[in-house]
């Protein structure tokens, strides 16, 4: 059984916030990383209902005693609208998912998701620049990742949204920035495409198929997959890649990268 943390009045919170909320995993992470770092602090799961967002979320920040706050769906976007500062690639994408109290008690955002997906790929020893990739999926997640791979250096990004204005309104956007990579919303072909990532939300719940009808692969082609499941446990597409032989970068391999340029942000590491 796991020691309970030391908890005083001199402990300073971190916070994940989120409707709902029961789902996350961040506070065993998180806690457990502040404790390996010798930091008297803990991050604490708060459910705020999403009618209340706007007058809960400014509140929440006015603690003095919490540090940072992670945010999870539906809220990132309230998150940029209430950070005092916010890092150019998450106003890029108009999201925030964390939020940091600097020295002078302003609020910091910046947006980890496609930091994340890039350095879970890198870690596995996949090589960026010049790929061409199919991201399926242009919500917050997925424009995040968009603006990564630009940065990393992608030749080519095609984007596929069952809502293809949001596709196409994501594609203009980074199309504005982009010097050297072709970014379009088009179908979701997998033709000449070395990389494909899902990051859609098909694939959370048990039973969720495809998130498009992809066909027979190349060994050669790398997947991914933004949804956090276990590697006993695959979605769909990982599945998929892996009965044709093909590298995988799952949800969890995201997910660990995120973690690590998170507690960078938070001076934690």
């Amino acid at each position: 059984m796991n020691a309970l943390p030391s908890i005083s009045g001199k402990t300073r919170l971190y916070a994940i916030v989120g409707d709902p909320i029961v789902q996350v995993r961040s506070p065993e992470v998180y806690c457990e990383q502040l404790a390996k770092a010798g930091i008297d602090a803990v991050l604490v799961p708060v459910h705020i209902a999403a009618a209340d967002i706007h007058d809960v979320f400014p509140a929440l920040l006015k603690l003095r005693n919490l540090d940072g706050v992670l945010v999870t769906a539906p809220f990132k976007a309230d998150a940029l609208a209430i950070a005092d500062r916010v890092h150019p690639r998450a106003k890029r994408v108009g999201v925030v998912n964390a939020l940091r109290r600097d020295a002078d008690g302003s609020w910091f955002g910046d947006m980890f998701d496609g930091e994340g997906f890039v350095r879970g790929l890198l870690a596995h020893g996949h090589r960026v620049g010049g790929k061409r990739a199919l991201l399926i999926g242009c919500g917050g997640a997925g424009s995040a990742i968009a603006g990564a791979l630009m940065d990393a250096g992608v030749k080519e990004i095609a984007l596929f949204d069952k809502d293809e204005a949001r596709a196409s309104t994501l594609a203009r956007l980074l199309a504005q920035e982009s010097r050297h990579c072709d970014v379009h919303a088009g179908p979701a072909s997998v033709v000449g495409k070395d990389l494909i990532i899902n990051a859609s939300v098909v694939g959370m719940r048990d039973g969720d198929g495809m998130p498009v009808d992809i066909g027979p692969l190349d060994s050669s082609v790398i997947v991914g997959d933004v949804v956090l499941r276990p590697a006993e446990s695959p979605t769909a597409l990982i599945a998929h890649a892996r009965q044709y032989g093909c590298p995988v970068v799952s949800g969890v391999d995201m997910h660990s990268g995120q973690i690590d340029a998170i507690l960078e942000f938070f001076h934690i590491r």
